[in-house]
């Protein structure tokens, strides 16, 4: 059984943004700039893939075999993060051979990471 005030809130529908200044419309459609974010940040959001990005030194090319040396986790698992950095774009690779051999993209994050600053500088 609900009770005096708690039977009003419920029945209230209340406009909470109403007295908000809000950019609303970005609730329906994200800019094209940020796709590239989103896409950067969910490969990063995994601290497996993290690791392995911090694995490379200033532009060092390195293989499956080289990463998953290092790592504690089976060359397949390295392959399969390697594969999510590549297609969101984190990472570039080049086949020599047998071999793949990954490189940071360091455009791609300066310009995904470049967005989140030039929004916070005009916003904040």
């Amino acid at each position: 059984m609900i009770h005096g005030h708690a039977k009003l809130c419920l029945t209230q529908q209340i406009d909470i943004t109403k007295n908000i200044d809000m950019k609303k419309h970005y609730m329906k459609t994200i800019p094209a700039p940020w796709r590239k974010i989103a896409r950067a940040f969910t490969a990063l959001g995994d601290e497996h893939r993290q690791r392995v990005l911090l694995l490379f030194e200033k532009g060092e090319e390195l293989n499956v075999g080289q990463i998953a040396g290092v790592s504690t986790l089976a060359r397949s698992t390295v392959s399969h993060h390697l594969k999510i950095l590549r297609e969101s774009g984190v990472l570039r690779s080049r086949k020599e051979g047998k071999e793949v051999y990954f490189r940071i993209d360091k455009e791609f994050l300066a310009e995904a990471l470049g967005n989140v600053l030039d929004y916070l500088d005009s916003n904040a």
